[in-house]
């Protein structure tokens, strides 16, 4: 018989995501579900994402972390995946904008977090199934003292992930399955199989989530716009991550806060550099040089650090003066 094989929230785990499907003996023709949430804290998104868009017979839900990508929504999560998965990142964020919002055969039903009682799928609000942060707070409102499945009364079952049960899957009168282990924390990968309704676990290797904001801290801070940053926005910035427990991280910020020093000592030479270039040429050559307007400030006496300050207010701004008046500065450390 062809069984429905539904999984829950992976997050990147490929090892325990195979480890799993040999567990429950996958076979060509069984529909292979996931109830979202493939990517962002594990270590092997890519490899998640692929497996699911490579096997024929195989449904992904919309989970709340793929509609981030596909929104724009980042947070520190988002920002490692789109490193993680580099070139790919744009066709998978494609790919994430065609997925169903839920799953229904003649057994179960699937949802990435939640769905409102007494209402067919095809009517709920996408926010509530993919549990984004408004769905959250509008079922937070409609069931103040409990949660949305001590509601269903529905004979077919609903399976679902979204909030991590603890190593164990919830399972309540065999209509409702919580299947969110906890695999990207170090506890375990569940799956659901239907029409038997039995469950199978693996152990996570890791505590992946942990070790993910460790090892890629110092590449996403690399990405960060410092250049376009104002300089208090930059020494915020540099305050906030300085206690970092990874020696590279804390050396590279210590790199970067004295190029930004470096930039803003160089105010006095461009001031300078700016009068004398002013004195220099022609009204004519003046409007035709690239720091134009600099020139002419310094020509009528208004250019000093001060005002020079309030004008090169970030990195880019005070590298592009230089840049315009053929001055030499470092460029962001590497």
């Amino acid at each position: 018989m062809r069984r429905t094989i539904i999984i829950g929230d992976i997050h990147g785990c490929f090892d325990e995501l195979l480890e799993l499907l040999d567990e429950v003996d996958l076979r060509p023709d069984d529909l292979l579900v996931s109830v979202g949430d493939l990517v962002d804290r594990g270590p092997a998104p890519g490899e998640v994402v692929g497996l699911f868009r490579e096997r024929p017979n195989s449904v992904v839900v919309m989970g709340n972390h793929e509609r981030k990508h596909v929104r724009g929504i980042f947070s520190y999560a988002q920002e490692i995946t789109r490193l993680q998965l580099g070139d790919r990142y744009t066709e998978t964020v494609d790919w994430m904008r065609t997925r169903p919002y839920y799953f229904e055969n003649d057994h179960v039903r699937v949802v990435h977090a939640a769905m409102l009682p007494g209402i067919p799928l095809a009517d709920q609000k996408e926010e509530i199934l993919c549990g984004s942060t408004s769905g959250e707070r509008e079922l937070a409102a409609l069931f103040p003292d409990g949660h949305w499945h001590d509601h269903y009364t529905d004979t077919k079952p609903v399976v679902f992930g979204h909030h991590v049960t603890g190593p164990e899957p919830l399972i309540r009168d065999g209509r409702i399955f919580g299947l969110d282990t906890g695999a990207c924390h170090g506890w375990n990968l569940t799956a659901l199989c239907v029409p038997g309704f039995t469950v199978h676990s693996v152990r996570a290797h890791a505590d992946h989530w942990s070790l993910a904001k460790r090892q890629w801290q110092l590449p996403v801070l690399k990405t960060r716009p410092w250049r376009d940053f104002s300089w208090p926005e930059l020494a915020e910035a540099i305050a906030r991550f300085s206690s970092a427990p990874d020696a590279a991280t804390r050396g590279w910020l210590e790199k970067l806060e004295n190029w930004a020093a470096e930039l803003r000592s160089a105010f006095p030479a461009l001031v300078a550099t700016a009068h004398r270039i002013a004195g220099e040429l022609t009204t004519d050559e003046l409007r035709r040089h690239p720091a134009a307007r600099f020139l002419f400030q310094a020509r009528d006496g208004r250019l000093d650090q001060t005002s020079l300050a309030g004008q090169c207010s970030t990195p880019r701004r005070t590298i592009d003066l230089a840049t315009a008046l053929g001055l030499v500065v470092r460029e962001l450390p590497d």
